[in-house]
C-alpha cells in the first residue's frame, strides 16, 4: 500500500481552519465580510467570554436560499467566483469559500437565513464539521450565524488563546475598523450586557470618525480630501526597457488606471509608540501592507522621530485588477501590480497635504500628543489596544532618518555664545517686559463680577495653521532658548534651535538639488581610518557625500582623505560628522533609500550649523528667525521630528483664567 493518501474532508477543514481561524477575531472578520458582501446595512455582533463561548453576527443582507445554505459549508464553495479570470479582478471581501466550513469544523455553529425569494427560512446546525440537522424555520430576512465553544474539539489551539480581555480587544478593534470603512451602515458590538460600540449611518467619513473617536481626536487630524492620480501604461508596441517594464499593459487593457486616496492623518506632534493607530483599507478591505506603511512613514520623514508613529485612517481605491488580494488565507495582505507607483502616490499625497495645511500644535492641558486615540469600544471595556493592525515590530522603522542629531558646535549665524563654562539653562533671565494695552472700552456684553468679562465677540477664531508665524510679534526669550511671541490668537513658544535647524535644512536641500552647495577647502587633507564595514558603506554613499559638499577619495587600504567640506561644518566637527555618517547600523543604512540618506546628511549639517539653546538673541534676530521660519515649506517640525512651535490660543487662556 502506498504512503500518499487523500485527507478526509474533516481533517482538511481543520487544517484550513488553522490558517483562516487564528482567534475569535478571525471568525468575526470572516463573518462580517460575508455580511457586507450580502449587502447588509445593519450588522450586530454579540460576543461572550472574548468570543470563546459565543460569537453571534446578525445582518439584514440578502440571505440565502435553502440549497445555497447547504452548499455554503462545502469546501471552496462560493458565490463570488465563476472561473479563473475572476481571480484577476476580485471586488468582494470574501471569495475563497473556506471560511464557513473551516469555522464549522472547530465550533458548534448554527446558521439561520432567509432569502426574499422564499417564504420560510433555513436553520442548519453543525458541530465539529458534522451536520446535525437542517430544517425550515420562520425567520425574518437576512442571516444570523451563531458560533459557540470555539476550538472545543481542538484543545491544542484553544490553549494558545490569550485572555478574554485581549481577545475581546481584537474583536473590538476589528469591528471599529469596519465601521470606519462603511460609514453608511449601522454597527453594534456587545459583550454580554455591555455595549462597546454602536454607530448609525452618517453621510461623511468625518462624521463617522467623530462617532468612533470623539471630537478631541478629530481636532488633531488633517483631512486628506480626495487625491487622485492616473497611471499611464505604455502600449505593447513601446520597446521594452527597465524603466517602463513595470508599467507595460496587455493589448486589451485601458491606457490609464485611476488611483484615489482619502482619509485622515494626524499632525506630526501626535506621536504613537506603535502602529496600532494606523488603519489602512484598500477597496474597502482592511489590510496590513508593508508597502503602504512604508509610504506613510516616508511622508513623515524629517517631521517625526523615527521611533514614533502617527494616527492614520487611509482609504485607497483602485481598479480591482491593480491589486491581488489572494496572497494570504486571511486576506489581510495584498500585492499591488504597480507597487512603486502606489507607494509614491500615497507618500506624496500625504506630504503635500501636510505642507498645505501646516497644522499648528497646541500644548494645552489636553495636548494632542498626550491624548489617547482609542475607540469608545476599548475605552468602555478598558481593553489593551489590539495588535490587529500591528506589523512586525522588531524590523527597523520604514522611512526612518538614517542620521541622528549630533552634539552641538559653534553656529554659523553671526552669533557666538559668551565665553565661559559650557552652555546651560540660565534660570536667572530677566522678566519679559509687557506693554500695557488700551483701557477697557466699556462695551462688555455683561458683567459676571467686579473683574469684568472678556467680550465674546472679540475672541478670535483659533489658529489651526502655522501660516500665522509670519504675523507673530516676538516678546522675548525664556532661558535664552525659547522665543515667546504674540499673534492674532494667543501666545506662541518657538524653540530657536530647531526653528533655525529647519530653515537651514531646507536651504541646504535646495542648494543640494541645484548643485550649488557652499564648500570650504581644507589646508591639509583630513585622513580617516575606516573599518571593513565602514569601507563598504563609504563605497555606497561616496557620491552622496561628494554631492553634499564633501570632497573625499580613497587613500590606501581602509583609509579616506577629506579635502573639502560644507561651509557650515566647523573644522572641529568634521571628523566626528564623517564617522557619524559611516557608523550607522548596517541594517538601517542598507535598508534606507538614497533620498533618505540625502535628507539625513542635510539634517545633520543643519543641526550642527543652527543656533543653540542658551544663546541670547536681540529683537531683530528673533524677528528674522520667525519670518524665515514662516517661509519654509514645513515649519511644523525640525528635520529630526521635534516640534518647532507650540501654540496657546486665546480661548485656552481665557478658559484657564475662568473668563469663559
Amino acid at each position: 500500500m502506498g504512503r500518499i493518501r487523500v485527507l478526509p474532508d474533516q481533517v482538511a477543514n481543520k487544517i484550513a481552519a488553522g490558517e483562516v481561524v487564528e482567534r475569535p477575531a478571525s471568525v468575526v472578520k470572516e463573518l462580517l465580510e460575508n455580511s457586507l458582501d450580502a449587502g447588509a446595512t445593519s450588522l450586530r455582533v454579540e460576543v461572550e467570554s472574548g468570543g470563546r463561548r459565543l460569537i453571534r453576527i446578525v445582518d439584514d443582507g440578502c440571505g440565502m436560499l435553502r440549497d445555497d445554505a447547504l452548499l455554503a459549508f462545502e469546501r471552496h464553495a462560493t458565490s463570488k467566483l465563476r472561473d479563473v479570470k475572476d481571480l484577476l479582478s476580485i471586488s468582494t471581501l470574501g471569495f475563497r469559500g473556506e471560511a464557513l466550513p473551516s469555522i464549522a469544523s472547530v465550533s458548534r455553529l448554527v446558521l439561520e437565513t432567509r432569502s426574499a425569494e422564499e417564504t420560510t427560512g433555513t436553520r442548519i446546525e453543525i458541530a465539529g464539521g458534522k451536520m446535525l440537522r437542517c430544517e425550515e424555520a420562520a425567520l425574518g430576512g437576512g442571516t444570523a450565524i451563531t458560533v459557540r465553544d470555539l476550538f472545543f474539539n481542538v484543545p491544542a489551539r484553544k490553549k494558545f488563546l490569550r485572555t478574554e480581555q485581549t481577545e475581546l480587544a481584537h474583536i473590538a478593534s476589528l469591528v471599529t475598523h469596519y465601521s470606519l470603512a462603511h460609514p453608511d451602515k449601522t454597527f453594534q458590538l456587545t459583550s454580554g450586557p455591555t455595549e462597546l460600540l454602536h454607530v448609525t449611518p452618517v453621510a461623511t467619513l468625518q462624521e463617522r470618525v467623530y462617532q468612533v473617536f470623539g471630537s478631541q481626536v478629530l481636532e488633531d487630524l488633517v483631512e486628506i480630501g480626495v487625491r487622485e492620480k492616473e497611471l499611464f501604461m505604455p502600449a505593447p508596441s513601446v520597446p521594452p526597457s527597465e524603466a517602463i517594464a513595470e508599467y507595460r499593459r496587455e493589448p486589451d487593457e485601458p491606457p490609464t488606471r485611476l488611483f484615489r486616496l482619502m482619509g485622515f492623518f494626524s499632525r506630526p506632534q501626535v506621536q504613537k509608540g506603535n502602529r496600532n493607530s494606523i488603519y489602512v483599507f484598500v477597496n474597502g478591505r482592511l489590510i496590513r501592507d508593508r508597502l503602504l506603511l512604508h509610504a506613510l512613514s516616508s511622508a513623515y520623514h524629517n517631521l517625526m522621530p523615527s521611533s514614533a508613529y502617527p494616527f492614520a485612517l487611509l482609504f485607497l481605491e483602485c481598479d480591482a485588477e491593480e491589486v491581488d488580494v489572494n496572497v494570504h488565507p486571511s486576506k489581510t495582505e495584498v500585492r499591488f501590480r504597480h507597487g512603486s507607483f502606489v507607494h509614491d502616490f500615497v507618500r506624496d499625497s500625504l506630504r503635500e497635504r501636510l505642507m498645505e495645511s501646516r497644522p499648528a500644535p497646541s500644548f494645552a492641558s489636553g495636548t494632542a500628543s498626550a491624548r489617547p486615540m482609542a475607540s469608545p469600544a476599548q475605552a468602555a471595556a478598558k481593553l489593551p489596544y489590539s495588535e490587529f493592525s500591528q506589523m512586525i515590530e522588531n524590523e527597523p522603522p520604514a522611512g526612518a532618518s538614517v542620521l541622528e542629531p549630533a552634539a552641538p558646535s559653534l553656529p554659523e549665524f553671526s552669533l557666538r555664545p559668551a565665553a565661559g563654562p559650557s552652555p546651560r539653562l540660565d534660570f536667572s533671565a530677566p522678566p519679559i517686559p509687557v506693554t500695557p494695552g488700551p483701557p477697557p472700552s466699556g462695551k462688555l456684553s455683561r458683567r459676571l463680577d467686579a473683574h469684568g468679562e472678556f467680550p465674546a465677540g472679540s475672541i478670535p477664531p483659533p489658529e489651526t495653521s502655522l501660516t500665522a508665524l509670519s504675523d507673530l510679534r516676538p516678546l522675548g526669550q525664556v532661558h535664552e532658548s525659547f522665543i515667546i511671541a504674540a499673534g492674532r490668537d494667543g501666545l506662541w513658544i518657538i524653540d530657536q534651535h530647531v526653528a533655525h535647524e529647519r530653515i537651514l535644512f531646507e536651504q541646504i536641500m535646495k542648494q543640494r538639488a541645484a548643485g550649488r552647495v557652499e564648500t570650504q577647502r581644507l589646508l591639509m587633507p583630513l585622513i580617516l581610518q575606516l573599518t571593513a564595514e565602514q569601507q563598504i558603506d563609504y563605497a555606497r554613499i561616496a557620491d552622496e557625500l561628494n554631492a553634499s559638499g564633501f570632497e573625499t577619495e580613497p587613500f590606501g587600504n581602509r583609509t579616506i582623505a577629506v579635502k573639502a567640506a560644507p561651509a557650515a561644518v566647523g573644522a572641529a566637527d568634521l571628523e566626528k560628522m564623517i564617522y557619524e555618517i559611516l557608523e550607522i547600523a548596517e541594517t538601517e543604512l542598507r535598508g534606507a533609500s538614497l533620498d533618505d540618506l540625502r535628507r539625513g546628511i542635510c539634517a545633520s549639517l543643519a543641526c550642527r550649523a543652527a543656533i543653540k539653546i542658551n544663546m541670547r538673541l536681540d529683537a531683530a534676530k528673533m524677528e528674522w528667525l520667525l519670518r524665515a521660519l514662516a517661509e519654509t515649506d514645513c515649519p511644523m517640525s525640525c528635520p529630526h521630528g521635534r516640534p518647532i512651535a507650540m501654540h496657546y490660543s486665546t480661548r485656552e487662556i481665557l478658559k484657564a483664567f475662568h473668563r469663559i
